[in-house]
């Protein structure tokens, strides 16, 4: 199972404030038993919404809103993609990361086989591709 841990932001994420050596360094270290035990898969932080643009796609129309965005509590400072057993075991993992203040969010990634009959075995195949692709091009194998 893959499940996506997203960190929440704060004012201080919002402002565009980078954290501490202290923090830098105990987030360092725990990634490290994240990887040795083989269930991080990626993990990055996210600059602030400041950066950022949000789409919004209603009735046709694409409309392009820059940021900053309301409600900083609301927006993820940065993310995880780990690979555990179970819900339980991505909570306990988490529950060894060194935050102090902050909120933080655990969601299933859907797999593939989670989809069904809906999902016809050409879709199949066309997912492996992608994945196989984004897996390289990831890697740097691939060029853009």
């Amino acid at each position: 199972m893959r499940f996506m841990v997203l960190v929440k932001a704060d004012k201080q994420s919002e402002a565009g404030a980078m954290p501490s050596r202290e923090i830098l360094e105990a987030m360092g270290k725990f990634n490290e038993k994240l990887i040795q035990a083989g269930v991080m898969l990626a993990g990055e932080g996210l600059h602030p919404s400041s950066k950022g643009v949000r789409v919004r796609f209603s009735g046709g129309q694409k409309t392009v809103i820059d940021g900053p965005f309301a409600e900083a509590k609301e927006l993820v400072a940065g993310f995880w993609i780990w690979r555990v057993n179970s819900r339980e075991e991505a909570i306990e993992w988490l529950k060894k990361a060194p935050f102090e203040e902050t909120e933080v969010e655990i969601r299933q990634v859907f797999e593939t086989e989670d989809f069904g009959q809906e999902l016809t075995p050409e879709m199949r195949k066309q997912e492996e591709r992608h994945r196989a692709q984004a897996e390289e091009l990831s890697r740097g194998t691939v060029k853009r």
